[in-house]
């Protein structure tokens, strides 16, 4: 166990010192003041709670950066340290393979939610010292949680992707792929294959079923469709996804794919020939 916990400080460390994890910081920081500052306009203009609309417009900016920062950190964690030849020396010390992925696991996790943590508690002190009154403060809570369970989702599928290639140009390509198929073409595929179809071969549970099982769309779920003033600073006034949104599905997803890559990780650090 202090074995595991060395490694998971070191971790913390190095990534808290990466010049491209520190950019990505501050632009979380600057992105997340931006768009609670942006986000007060339309608030006092029809009328939709001011800390709402900041959770939507936060929701929209940790979907698409912090897997992107989580994958930074994580996609050289294993193939780097074996091209760098420290893996060799890592493993004379009393510590299984195991122990390596879960340290560095845990190491790179706390520091991305340190990021979320500074980004969105910026955002909400600018807020509190402006005097807002909400009720939703327990959906801010529930977004800051869910974005550092994202994070981690995509730290551990990077943890399993630095132990597939020999090569750190590889992984970064694979990370990069992982990313983009994800975040950004899996909903645009899903709308097509919507479109194509005419609402006759995919029906609402399905439907459903497609949004959960992504990790990014799970995020969303939680976050756009779980409470009702964030519905309706979303536009989700009346939404088929209220109730899948209110449920356990989108949260058991998101915990599957912290889980399962980790899982795979650990199996093929654990078949790797270093």
């Amino acid at each position: 166990m202090r074995e595991l916990v060395i490694i998971a400080i070191k971790e913390f460390r190095d990534g808290i010192r990466n010049r491209w994890f520190l950019g990505a910081t501050a632009a979380l920081v600057l992105f997340s003041l931006s768009l609670t500052f942006l986000g007060s306009a339309p608030a006092g203009t029809v009328g939709v709670d001011q800390l709402a609309v900041a959770i939507v417009s936060l929701a929209s900016l940790s979907v698409f950066l912090l897997p992107l920062m989580a994958l930074l950190l994580s996609y050289d964690a294993l193939v780097g340290e074996v091209e760098r030849g420290t893996m060799l020396l890592l493993l004379t010390y009393p510590l299984s393979r195991s122990d390596i992925i879960i340290g560095k696991f845990l190491g790179q996790t706390l520091g991305l939610g340190l990021a979320t943590v500074l980004g969105f508690g910026s955002a909400a002190l600018v807020l509190v010292y402006g005097g807002i009154e909400s009720a939703n403060w327990m959906a801010f809570g529930v977004l800051i949680g869910s974005s550092v369970v994202l994070g981690a989702a995509f730290v551990a599928l990077g943890l399993a992707i630095s132990a597939m290639p020999r090569q750190r140009s590889a992984a970064a390509a694979l990370a990069f792929g992982v990313w983009l198929c994800l975040v950004i073409v899996y909903d645009m595929a899903l709308l097509g294959a919507l479109v194509a179809d005419g609402g006759e071969g995919i029906s609402a549970p399905v439907f459903d079923m497609l949004l959960t099982v992504n990790p990014a769309d799970a995020f969303r779920m939680i976050n756009l469709s779980g409470f009702e003033d964030v519905r309706v600073a979303a536009g989700l006034v009346i939404s088929d996804l209220e109730g899948i949104g209110n449920g356990f599905a989108p949260v058991l997803s998101l915990g599957m794919w912290v889980v399962v890559p980790l899982i795979l990780a650990v199996v093929l650090f654990r078949r790797k020939q270093l």
